[in-house]
């Protein structure tokens, strides 16, 4: 009789399971692509939005469903949409990287990208992955649960907190004049929440962002690093957070007053309406590791609104202003590693332990060397020189004609090759004193190539070429479990030791540490052509990324599916 309730379980508990997912919707949205007035810091600027929004449209999903969303180019540039951190399993024609899983949308012309969700909770967003678009182009996309609940009790509201990044200017015109002249790009002029500024800005306290909550309630706060290309911290005054999720994947709670998130992060937090009733300051500002670089060294706020609070603009009452966090310094590494080290997966986890490809990738920047028929406006690098940079030595460059996955799935020849190094081709001592023989690296668009199904461990090694710094580095069409991290070169005698093989975080983008290395292993379950590279728009537009080429397997499920008939050509 045990054995038959046993069986009647787990069969009612299958069927449950299906019909939840034969509930899975076909969700369709419109993404218009389009110039857009946005006042900000006293000016307006004809800013590139989605719909007219900025932030654009935030979509709410549940695991299962498939989105469908018609992309319209109104605007006077080319434009692909990224969903990040999106599995894509065998539906790379939909992941959205220009020149790399697919030709642009040219002004005027338009593409549907159609994807399922499958097997991802939580908090991810999108964005253009053209050019510079992303610095206005953006939004967040909410995965919830399907037939189930959280693993934490139900929060009382749920609100996106979308960090960003201001140019008083068009960003497009700010990485053109930085690709002419060789040198670094200005930098912003202003960090957003949810595409406000916020009080401690020039015309800004009239629009500040206010996130509400009542005493004693539980809210989960969706909280996307949107920024163009700067990390950032992230504190709301007196109050605790306890992160439950990062990356559209579940964590073992723990409890911090600050957040890092790199660009391309997210971290889910619950926050408890525990302080007297009042108006208290989110604040967000740089994590700068570069040293003697500039960077952008304003605070946004928004204002954490207790309900009961006194509201300033009632009665004609002067209500306090809001308390003000303290952050951490630019510079503090100490605590950015505290709260790195901190994650853990929600369980006991299945991190691939059979090794078919063991790869070791250095990261960093660069110095060409100014080309004989370069004018010196040109050479406004360090010592007349241009900046670049690489991962193992080869600075990509993404080709114009085709887009690598078309090559790839068509057999076109001379798109790419497939000789990207697995080891740096010279080693040296990484976060050292560098040669300057080191500086100057190759170019080509070189991929790597995988075979269906192997199991892929990747020390991603800082370099201090230029200068050491912190490197979000995104991986497209997989998730990844950080299994190490640390800091000086990666030894493999000394440091292997330390892999956490048990419960270590799932995410699709790694914090790779200044003047460190962080260890990562996946397995490669789903073909296609798939983007790494460094999420500071910088650095990809210098020229830090690769490509990995992963070769289907056997029968359609493990194949890359058909390109789409209104896929965009060159």
């Amino acid at each position: 009789m045990d054995t038959f309730n046993n069986n009647f379980s787990i069969i009612f508990l299958l069927i449950c399971s299906a019909l939840s997912f034969a509930n899975a919707e076909v969700q369709r949205h419109q993404f218009v692509i389009q110039a857009t007035p946005v006042k900000r810091l006293c000016n307006t600027h004809n800013s590139i939005t989605v719909n007219g929004m900025f932030p654009g449209p935030t979509l709410e999903i549940r695991n299962g469903d498939t989105l469908e969303v018609e992309v319209l180019n109104k605007a006077q540039y080319n434009v692909t949409i990224h969903w990040h951190g999106v599995r894509q399993m065998r539906t790379g024609w939909a992941d959205g990287p220009e020149f790399v899983t697919q030709c642009p949308i040219r002004p005027g012309g338009s593409y549907t990208y159609r994807f399922t969700i499958q097997g991802q909770e939580g908090t991810l967003w999108w964005h253009a992955h053209s050019s510079w678009l992303r610095a206005t182009v953006y939004g967040a996309l909410i995965i919830r649960p399907r037939g189930v609940s959280y693993p934490f009790a139900k929060p009382k509201r749920e609100t996106p907190i979308i960090l960003g990044e201001w140019w008083d200017a068009n960003p497009i015109d700010v990485v053109r004049e930085a690709t002419r002249t060789g040198a670094a790009p200005n930098v912003s002029d202003a960090y957003t929440v949810n595409g406000q500024p916020g009080d401690l800005y020039k015309c800004s306290s009239n629009d500040t962002t206010i996130v509400p909550i009542d005493s004693g309630e539980t809210n989960l706060l969706r909280i996307i690093n949107a920024a163009l290309n700067q990390p950032l911290f992230f504190t709301v005054a007196n109050h605790k957070l306890t992160v439950v999720g990062a990356d559209a994947s579940y964590t073992k709670p723990f409890t911090t007053s600050v957040l890092m998130l790199g660009p391309g992060q997210t971290t889910d937090v619950l926050i408890r309406g525990d302080q007297p009733p009042a108006r208290y300051y989110m604040a967000g500002r740089a994590y700068q590791s570069a040293q003697n670089a500039p960077f952008d060294n304003t605070t946004t706020t928004a204002i954490l609104e207790y309900k009961s609070a006194p509201c300033p603009a009632k009665n004609g009452i002067n209500a306090p202003k809001p308390i003000l966090p303290s952050l951490p310094a630019y510079n503090d590494t100490n605590t950015v590693t505290a709260f790195s080290r901190s994650f853990r997966s929600l369980g006991k986890v299945q991190v691939p332990t059979d090794i078919d490809e063991t790869l070791f990738f250095t990261v960093g920047l660069g110095l060409n060397s100014c080309p004989p028929n370069f004018p010196k406006s040109r050479c406004q690098g360090p010592n007349g020189t241009r900046f670049t940079a690489s991962m193992n030595n080869v600075s990509f460059v993404l080709p114009q004609n085709f887009s690598l996955l078309q090559a790839h799935q068509q057999g076109i020849p001379g798109v790419f090759t497939t000789d990207f190094p697995g080891n740096p081709p010279v080693q040296f001592d990484y976060t050292g004193n560098v040669s300057r023989s080191l500086f100057q690296p190759t170019t080509g668009t070189k991929l790597y190539k995988l075979k269906y199904g192997s199991g892929v461990q990747i020390v991603i090694q800082d370099t201090s070429i230029v200068t050491p710094e912190n490197h979000p580095i995104h991986l497209h069409g997989y998730d990844f479990y950080i299994v190490a991290e640390g800091f000086g070169n990666f030894d493999a005698k000394k440091d292997t030791s330390k892999f956490n093989l048990i419960d270590p975080p799932l995410r699709n983008t790694v914090a790779v540490p200044v003047n460190g290395w962080a260890v990562i292993r996946f397995v490669a379950d789903n073909p296609g052509v798939w983007l790494m590279h460094c999420h500071l728009d910088v650095h990809i537009t210098w020229g830090l990324a690769m490509a990995f080429m992963v070769e289907n397997g056997f029968g359609e499920l493990q194949t890359l599916q058909a390109p789409p008939p209104d896929l965009p050509i060159c």
